[in-house]
């Protein structure tokens, strides 16, 4: 792996920092935003390639400029070394305007501080939307990077069946995925957009542990191995007659794919489980197919949805005892990005959107069934599909 600059703040190429920052400033003006102030790991990866410690000022018009308080030793012309969010505003330059801020993944006592520090002569306003608008269509180099993730998830869930041994319960198999995945080169963090949601690596779902409500926004919970984070594995040893659903993480780029598979013991799931799964398959299809530019992400939902109940699977579809209130999300840099395909999605597909879409069901008795692949809203056609594992429920025995 080549390991970049450890001094060099900007790590993005010049041709890519130019088409973000200018799509980016697009949508300032339409909001009316004069300057955006940027303090978010995610955003500041988004922006220059790494993260660090500190703000990005980003004007309509003119040159970011980069507070950096740590690492110390980073250079840019464009960066300066700053103790505190104080010491910032006299150097850009700015004396009035109105500044977007990180309202929406900002505590509320560093808003106050940052309104402070610029004073009254500014209008404050959340620019939390205009930075997701903005994220949400991918360019060709970080497309490129989605695709690299996915051939790499892709041959980790290839090796799956040879992870199992006898014996095992879920959260076994899942520490050796973990183990697999690491080794192929998976960075380990799991961003995640929204500040209710928590998870390690990913979720592991053995049998009727599917059906145990989380009170995180995922499409299927898990009671946990603990209250503290309760969702996925549980101990559950795996046994036959019951599904096993993998769904861990595709982060080996900074920028993520998601797939889910699902496995079985023997080839012994009753028929109304293998039926859900490949409806399922059918759902994904019919998705990649329709999901183009000028879509509806809410039309999308509802297609999936009528697809299920006239499948007769409404009651089990995303969920049994609760459930999942959507059937797909953007993601890249985090998961649950713009758009989400949900019944009051305001969202319009783009080209250059990254969905995952996840119709998976519960059957009391069995588990989840169903898959989840990652696509690429294409200018004209079909999506393009990057996660590749086989689809259809296969046997560890």
């Amino acid at each position: 792996m080549n390991k970049p600059e450890f001094n060099k703040l900007q790590l993005l190429p010049e041709e890519e920092l130019n088409i973000r920052l200018s799509r980016l400033r697009g949508l300032m003006s339409t909001a009316g935003i004069d300057a955006i102030l940027i303090s978010s790991n995610a955003n500041i990866y988004y922006l220059t390639g790494r993260v660090f410690c500190g703000y990005i000022f980003i004007p309509v018009e003119g040159e970011p400029l980069y507070g950096v308080r740590r690492p110390t030793v980073l250079k840019d012309e464009h960066a300066a070394a700053i103790r505190k969010i104080e010491e910032l505003p006299p150097l850009t330059g700015f004396t009035c305007g109105t500044l977007g801020l990180e309202m929406s993944s900002t505590v509320y006592s560093t808003v106050v501080r940052i309104e402070k520090a610029f004073g009254d002569a500014f209008i404050y306003r959340d620019a939390s939307g205009v930075l997701a608008q903005a994220r949400a269509v991918k360019t060709e180099f970080e497309l490129e990077k989605i695709r690299i993730s996915g051939i790499k998830q892709t041959r980790l869930y290839e090796r799956i069946p040879k992870l199992y041994e006898p014996g095992m319960r879920d959260i076994d198999l899942q520490i050796e995925i973990e183990r697999m995945a690491r080794r192929e080169g998976c960075l380990g963090q799991f961003r995640i957009n929204g500040d209710d949601m928590e998870l390690f690596m990913g979720n592991i779902l053995v049998g009727d542990n599917a059906d145990s409500p989380s009170p995180y926004d995922f499409a299927m919970g898990g009671a946990g191995l603990d209250p503290s984070i309760p969702v996925g594995a549980d101990g559950s040893l795996i046994r036959q007659g019951e599904s096993i659903m993998v769904d861990v993480n595709g982060n080996f780029t900074g920028y993520m794919t998601d797939m889910t598979r699902c496995f079985s013991l023997r080839d012994d799931l009753p028929q109304r489980a293998i039926d859900a799964h490949n409806l399922s398959i059918a759902i994904c299809d019919r998705f990649a197919e329709e999901g183009r530019p000028g879509t509806e992400a809410k039309a999308l939902y509802e297609m999936c949805r009528l697809m299920a109940v006239d499948a007769g699977f409404e009651n089990e579809f995303m969920g049994h005892r609760q459930h999942a209130g959507f059937v797909g999300h953007g993601l890249g840099i985090e998961i649950n990005e713009s758009p989400v395909i949900a019944p009051r999605s305001k969202s319009i597909l783009e080209a250059g959107n990254v969905i995952a879409l996840e119709p998976k069901f519960v059957i009391p008795g069995v588990g989840a069934v169903g898959i989840e692949n990652t696509y690429v809203v294409k200018p004209e056609g079909p999506m393009e599909c990057v996660t590749h594992a086989p689809r259809e429920i296969i046997s560890f025995e």
